[in-house]
C-alpha cells in the first residue's frame, strides 16, 4: 500500500537515524554534516551539531548527554552540556570503512555497526565487525561477519536486533549482563547470504536490503528497505505483515511522536554519495501507523 504521508523536513542533503527525544525529532543529515532536530510537525528547527566528517547514529547517555557517530573518522562524538563536541572513542583501529548506524542502551553502552567495504566506489564485499563503546569509552568487538550491520534494536526480552543490508537477514544476539552478546541467530530471513564478493553480483542477490529499523510495542518490526523503496512491517521469523510504498528511496525509520504512532521515514531519491551531495533532495516524512 502507499499510505497517506506528511512532509516534516524538506530540502537536505541525505537523512538518516531518525530517533525521537523529549518531544521531538532528531535527525543526522549526512552532507550538510548537521545534527538537527524539530518538534512533530517540523516547525522550531535546531541544529544540534555540526560534524564534519559526517554524522550517522545518534543516541544519549543515562546523563542526557548526546553521542554521535562520525563517519569517516572512525570517531564517537559526546556532546557535552555546553555544546561542545569531544571524542568520547576513536574506533579507527577496529574498522576499514565508515562507521554507521548505533544503538545505545539504559546503561550508556553503544552498539555501533560499520559498512566493511567501500561501498560508494563498489569495492568488493567483505564483512564487518559489531563494535560496544562503554560508557567510560572502552570499545569491545562484540559480534563478527556481519554482513554490512545496519539498523538495530532491542527486544523486551532482551536480545539485540542487527539489520545486515547485504545478508538478506535481521540477526539476533542474547545479551549478557556485561553487555557482551551471545551467538548469532536469525531474527528474519529474506533470502540467502552473497554468493560472490562482487558488490553489483552481491545487491543483486539481495531481497531485503534491511536498513535502518526501529521496534513496535509488540515486538515487530518496521524496516526500511534500501533498495525496494518500502518500508516493511516484520514480525520474527520474516513474515511481511505490511508494506509502505513510497515514490522515493527510504533508508530508516523510527517510531515516535505524541503518542509513538508516528512512523518517521529518511526519503531520497537514492543512496549514491556522490550525487546526494550536489544535491538538497532529502526528506523526513511522516507516517501515522
Amino acid at each position: 500500500m502507499k499510505p497517506e504521508t506528511t512532509v516534516v523536513l524538506d530540502g537536505y542533503t541525505y537523512f538518516e537515524c531518525p530517533r525521537w527525544h523529549e518531544g521531538r525529532i532528531w535527525v543526522s543529515d549526512f552532507y550538510s554534516h548537521r545534527v538537527v532536530s524539530a518538534l512533530e510537525d517540523g516547525t522550531d528547527v535546531r541544529v544540534e551539531a555540526e560534524v564534519p566528517n559526517q554524522p550517522s547514529g545518534l543516541g544519549w547517555l543515562p546523563d542526557g548527554r548526546l553521542l554521535i557517530v562520525s563517519m569517516r573518522d572512525y570517531k564517537l562524538l559526546l556532546r557535552e552540556n555546553d555544546g561542545s563536541l569531544t571524542v568520547h572513542a576513536d574506533l579507527s583501529t577496529y574498522v576499514r570503512a565508515n562507521l554507521n548506524d548505533m544503538l545505545v542502551d539504559a546503561q550508556g553502552r553503544a552498539y555501533i555497526g560499520n559498512f566493511g567495504f567501500d561501498l560508494m566506489n563498489f569495492a568488493p564485499v567483505e564483512t564487518a565487525d559489531l563494535i560496544r563503546v562503554d560508557p567510560d569509552g572502552s570499545a569491545h568487538v562484540v559480534a563478527s561477519d556481519l554482513y554490512f550491520p545496519n539498523g538495530m534494536a532491542f527486544t523486551a526480552s532482551g536480545e539485540l536486533l542487527v539489520d545486515e543490508t547485504v545478508g538478506n537477514r535481521v540477526s539476533a544476539f542474547g545479551i549478557a549482563e556485561d553487555g557482551s552478546l551471545g551467538e548469532r541467530r536469525d531474527w528474519a530471513k529474506f533470502g540467502e547470504l552473497p554468493t560472490s564478493t562482487d558488490m553489483a553480483t552481491a545487491i543483486g542477490e539481495v531481497k531485503v536490503a534491511a536498513d535502518g529499523c526501529c521496534i513496535d510495542t509488540d515486538g515487530t518490526m518496521w524496516i526500511a528497505d534500501a533498495l525496494g523503496q518500502r518500508v516493511l512491517h516484520v514480525a520474527q521469523g520474516g513474515e511481511i505483515l505490511q508494506q509502505l510504498d513510497f515514490d522515493l528511496g527510504v533508508f530508516a525509520c523510527g517510531l515516535g511522536g505524541s503518542d509513538g504512532r508516528t512512523l518517521f521515514v529518511c526519503a531520497a531519491p537514492d543512496f549514491n554519495e556522490h550525487q546526494r551531495k550536489i544535491e538538497t533532495e532529502g526528506k523526513l516524512l511522516a507516517v501515522r501507523v
